[in-house]
């Protein structure tokens, strides 16, 4: 029996607190250190003394850093799926410029979660460690169902795939293969991870013509 799983609406944007240009301030520096310096580094000492605030006013937008490391991710995880579905919805890429697309927005944000900060996010912030990890189970499947379907419909993809099973297995693959743990192991970065689970997966979903579009869409 196929798969048939709803589609996962777009993600609900957080409720900032008020005086949104303060909180500008504070998001935008907060990202700043978090992927310069790594999780423990980013201390709201540090974020006060940086932003020209006392640690007090700080508090008064925020209640501590995880809250504020959580409106990054948010922040990223919005920005990202609009880019995400202005590609899908592109009628003049073919099935391998899409997935060209999807992998040039996807890996240089991947490349920010080094396997250093998953793990410090794994040990002592579990609760964004499920929020990153929630994030691909709504988008993974969404985009993938989407892009194996329009790759389908194309003739790149073969007819017979479940297009539904196949982002479900590609979610898990992925979910799997960034674990901290599993990184350690292959001595990857997240972003070498994904391509080359990319170059893998595909070969097995495209048509002779698809396989020649997409070597000629990932030859660079």
């Amino acid at each position: 029996m196929k798969l048939r799983a709803a589609l996962p609406s777009a993600p609900p944007a957080p409720v900032l607190p008020r005086d949104g240009s303060a909180n500008a301030r504070i998001l935008t520096t907060a990202r700043q250190h978090l992927f310069a310096y790594g999780y423990n580094a980013l201390t709201m000492d540090d974020l006060a003394h940086e932003l020209g605030m006392s640690k007090k006013t700080l508090y008064q937008h925020f209640p501590g850093k995880d809250a504020i490391i959580g409106l990054v991710i948010d922040g990223i995880g919005r920005a990202v799926r609009a880019e995400l579905e202005a590609i899908l919805n592109d009628p003049s890429r073919s099935f391998a410029q899409k997935l060209r697309g999807i992998v040039d927005v996807v890996a240089p944000r991947l490349a920010l979660l080094s396997p250093a900060m998953m793990r410090e996010l794994q040990r002592y912030a579990p609760q964004i460690f499920v929020k990153i990890d929630e994030l691909r189970q709504k988008n993974i499947p969404y985009v993938f169902g989407r892009l194996f379907r329009a790759g389908m419909a194309e003739g790149a993809v073969r007819p017979d795939l479940d297009a539904d099973f196949a982002a479900q297995f590609w979610l898990q693959a992925v979910r799997g293969l960034v674990h901290p743990d599993t990184l350690a192991v292959t001595q990857l970065t997240t972003q070498q991870t994904l391509q080359k689970a990319i170059e893998l997966f595909t070969t097995g979903l495209l048509t002779p013509a698809g396989r020649k579009d997409y070597e000629k869409n990932f030859s660079r």
